[in-house]
């Protein structure tokens, strides 16, 4: 990854903290956006400790012409992994118009912005390398479930537009694909799944008998990142434990 750019949107924690440090472990200059400062420069000084070069951008994905200019002053942009999103776990009958705009202005609206702007970014390059765009989806983007109609809907949303984006791109060298995890382990999940007995029942839809961790997604996007996937494109990287194999 030396002298590649990554650009890592919701990277102040969770997945989005721990792909970040794995592409600058992997020697990627990267820049890590989200709405936090504090959590950001967290994350930064960590990469830094370990000898790697790390930039913080405060900048909340949902205002487009802030995504857009932060993209845009890039100095050059080789890999995006897009990846801020959010969840309200509820039945589809008590959905509030509330709830339903946060997760599609988040989940659907900032991801497009995001990815078109660093698409216009990595053909404005000229590199022939062209770049990468990993976006973050989810096993709930090939299935369906209760209490999650809305975070279904729109990470099937993000399958469709990362399919599209990979044909129309391909001819330019930029490769798109999707990283579609189970449920892995962090705090947020965490407060959700908060007894033994949803964690019991979670596990016993999981085939490999445990939730992702944030390792588990690490090497899986930087697979995708990396030059061993150079012939891979429109497709799904499902870490799942098998959840959408049944």
């Amino acid at each position: 990854m030396d002298s590649k750019v990554a650009l890592i949107t919701g990277a102040g924690g969770g997945i989005g903290a721990g792909i970040a440090l794995a592409l600058a472990s992997a020697g990627a200059h990267v820049v890590l956006l989200a709405r936090s400062e504090n959590s950001l420069s967290e994350v930064a000084q960590i990469i830094r400790k370990r000898g790697g070069v790390a930039d913080v951008q405060v900048c909340d994905v949902t205002d487009s012409a802030a995504i857009r200019a932060a993209i845009q002053k890039l100095p050059k942009l080789d890999i995006l992994v897009n990846n801020a999103g959010t969840n309200f776990p509820e039945p589809m009958l008590e959905v509030s118009d509330e709830h339903l705009d946060a997760m599609l202005d988040l989940n659907v609206r900032a991801s497009f912005i995001t990815a078109q702007a660093a698409a216009a970014k990595m053909l404005k390059n000229g590199s022939a390398s062209g770049g990468v765009i990993i976006n973050i989806s989810s096993q709930m983007g090939h299935v369906g479930s209760p209490n999650r109609t809305v975070y279904c809907m729109t990470k099937h949303a993000i399958e469709g537009l990362t399919k599209a984006m990979a044909i129309e791109f391909a001819s330019e060298g930029i490769r798109v694909n999707t990283l579609s995890p189970t449920f892995v382990d962090t705090p947020l999940v965490r407060k959700i799944v908060d007894t033994p007995e949803k964690e019991s029942f979670l596990v016993s839809k999981i085939p490999l008998g445990r939730m992702a961790k944030i390792e588990d997604i690490v090497g899986a996007a930087l697979y995708l990142a990396s030059p061993a996937a150079r012939m891979v494109t429109g497709t799904s990287l499902k870490v799942d434990g098998g959840w959408t194999a049944q």
